[in-house]
Parts: C-alpha cells; structure tokens; sequence
C-alpha cells in the first residue's frame, strides 16, 4: 500500500510514525515548505510538492490530509476523485461551502473516508458506552464535558500566535480546534437538534479567534449537553460527566479512567485502561483502523458524514454566538 501524507506538522509525523510502526514503508510526503519543525525523521522518504502531481506520479492508495484546517479540501477532493481512501484529519474543514464537492469526489473515486477523531477509539469511552446502554443506570439526563488547555504549551518549538489552531485564516479558534467532544457525545447520545454558544477572545493575546466557549446541545432524545473548552486553563483537564435517571458516569482523560455510581448506593466503583494504554494507542488503533478500510476488510470507526456532522454543529456554535440566538442543525443543511 502507498501512502501519501499531506502535511507534516505534529500530527502528520505521529502518523507517519504509527504507519511505520505498523510496517508500512511505501510513504511520500506531500510538503508545502512552511513547516517549523526539524526535517531530521522525514529524511529518506520521496517528496512532491503539488498534489495534482503527486497524484499522477505517485498514484498513492491512500492519502492523509493532515495539513491545515483551511486547505483540507484542496488535497481531499482531488485525492478521492482519483480513487483514494482518506484519512481526514478533525474538523474536515473550516466551512461548509465544498462539502458537496468532497461527497461527490468520494463517490466518483469510490474510496472510504476516515475522520481522525481519535477518541472513538478510547476504552474509556467504550466503557462509558457500555454503562448508558445498561439498564442499571437508566436514561441519560444531562451531559457535561470540561476541557481547558493552554495553547502556548501545545508546541514549544513554535510561537503559538503563529500555529494553525490560533489563527482564522488557518480555520482555528477553540471550537473547531477542540472540537472532539462534538463527536463523541453524538456517538454516546445521538443527533443534536440545537445549540446556544457564548464565544468569547482576548483572554490569550494576538488570537483573531476564540479561545474561550461555552456550549449548550440540546440533543433529539431530550438529552441536554454542555460544552465548555478553552486555551487558557492551567493545568490542563479533560472530563466527561454524565448524570442518568439512577445514577452518574465520569470520565477522566487524564488517567483514561471511568468510574460511576447507582443511585441509592455508597461506593463508586471504577474501570481503568489496560496498563499499556497511553495517548498514542489511540492513534494506533486509528490507524489500524485506516489500514482496513483501504484494504476493505473494515468499515471507518468515523465516517465522512460523521465528520460532516461534527462540523454543522461547530459552525451552529459560531453562528449561534455572532447571532445571538438558538441554532436548529437543519439550518445548517439549507
């Protein structure tokens, strides 16, 4: 299998990476010059610097298209039109206006489409999964997620004014950057109906976006969720809690772990990932994951429309605020 890794920031070199850890040697890397970090590892490894080039000369069977929100389109169009399976990195743009154009590409190639929402693959999610489906705990009522994280300690080798999640013309801002738990609460509850956001910047300074968000989902089977995500808190923290008719579930990213009570009882109890469990089994298992559905033997853990999905109800967020007003996700398809 031949794979082309279009973009080689953080991201496109831990998949480059896993793709080696998992044996696959076959990579060309499709580089636009602008990188900031070292060119050491990428040493050895053949390079094209158009995509309609690479394309034609390299006839990849996959594509990664892990380079900046903003130009996710200009490599996943063309690489599935000419029959490539994608792995399309979070969120899968920063608009909608070519959307129909990648659906109608994907299904002219007749490649699959991965989304990179890595937390599909978390256990602990799985866990969480598997105690709503319980009758134990009864129907979910509300849902809230927790995660602040300071941006300038993303990447330290790079002013972070300067990186793609800080900057608008590059598609970041803190909704579309941590946009994460908007697709894995529709996988835990469902289709959201509606959402009200308060956005707010200027809590980091030389953004152009937001660094701050609060978000209510109002989900179709009268779940309610919040979100809140942030680039200021100090020390970081990613939670999940959720609060049923008998009882309460948590999640915590920093130890993976879940714990939840029944209602009436004393003692919580907990799960814990597998001792091998670190950050990277999830881009791993993602990759795995990848690898299957070029070969056809898998379907994506995360579709296109999942993907699709995921970014409506970022842009419900950011039009919610600039509106002031509730935002129906049918607004979003007109």
């Amino acid at each position: 299998m031949r794979t082309l890794i279009a973009g080689l920031g953080s991201i496109g070199r831990r998949h480059l990476r896993n793709l080696l850890a998992l044996g696959e040697e076959d990579i060309v890397l499709l580089r636009s010059g602008r990188g900031t970090l070292p060119d050491d590892e990428l040493a050895g490894f053949p390079v094209e610097t158009d995509i309609q080039l690479a394309l034609k000369n390299r006839q990849p069977d996959a594509v990664i298209v892990s380079n900046p929100t903003a130009f996710h389109m200009d490599i996943a169009i063309p690489a599935a039109a000419a029959g490539c399976s994608l792995l399309l990195e979070k969120p899968i743009s920063h608009d909608l206006k070519r959307i129909e154009e990648l659906k109608q590409a994907v299904h002219q190639g007749g490649g699959q489409v991965l989304v990179g929402f890595q937390f599909r693959f978390h256990p602990g999610m799985k866990k969480a999964q598997d105690l709503l489906a319980q009758e134990t705990l009864g129907k979910p009522l509300y849902v809230r997620v927790h995660w602040g994280e300071y941006l300038p300690d993303w990447h330290p080798w790079e002013d972070y004014r300067d990186s793609y999640s800080a900057r608008k013309d590059l598609g970041g801002g803190v909704v579309l950057t941590l946009c994460h738990p908007l697709d894995y609460l529709r996988m835990l509850f469902g289709e959201v109906e509606s959402v009200n956001a308060d956005l707010r910047s200027g809590r980091l300074a030389g953004l152009d976006v937001e660094d701050t968000a609060e978000i209510l989902l109002d989900f179709e089977n009268d779940v309610l969720g919040s979100v809140h995500l942030d680039y200021v808190q100090r020390p970081a923290s990613h939670t999940l809690e959720v609060t049923t008719e008998n009882g309460r579930i948590k999640w915590d990213n920093a130890d993976g772990s879940v714990s939840w009570i029944e209602a009436g009882k004393d003692t919580w109890q907990q799960w814990t990932p597998p001792q091998q469990f670190e950050r990277n089994t999830l881009f791993l298992d993602e990759m795995k994951n990848f690898l299957d559905v070029v070969n056809g033997t898998e379907q994506p853990a995360c579709s296109l429309d999942d993907g699709i999905r995921s970014l409506e109800i970022a842009l419900a967020s950011q039009r919610s605020d600039h509106q002031g007003c509730r935002v129906f996700l049918r607004e979003m398809r007109t």
